[in-house]
């Protein structure tokens, strides 16, 4: 895994919005085929839990690129249709991923 994933998977906590979430949500990112590019992200209204590794029951999953993800993380790239109608960005709830993004600020 590269540093700039590990570096911006650690800082999701620091840029958690209390409140973006009304209930316990767990996201499972897939960030790649490695091992090192699973990642949990659990979410309360107040709190917000990161974990490497994959969790059984995820309320949504995202799948990309760790590079796409780190780019829409830094406002480099603004999700679109195309990105799901092609593949790069596969998720099992569109309105979930949109929670997510509106919890980090991206």
């Amino acid at each position: 895994m590269s540093q700039a994933l590990r570096d911006m998977v650690d800082g999701l906590k620091a840029r958690f919005r209390p409140g973006s979430v009304d209930k316990r949500t767990t996201y499972y990112l897939s960030l790649g085929d490695a091992p090192d590019e699973k990642w949990t992200v659990t979410l309360t209204p107040t709190a917000c839990e990161v974990a490497a590794g994959k969790v059984e029951n995820a309320n949504c999953v995202l799948k990309t690129s760790a590079d796409l993800f780190i780019k829409m993380v830094n406002g480099k790239h603004k999700p679109g249709p195309m990105d799901f109608m092609t593949g790069k960005i596969k998720t099992n709830d569109i309105d979930l991923l949109q929670r997510l993004q509106r919890a980090f600020g991206f």
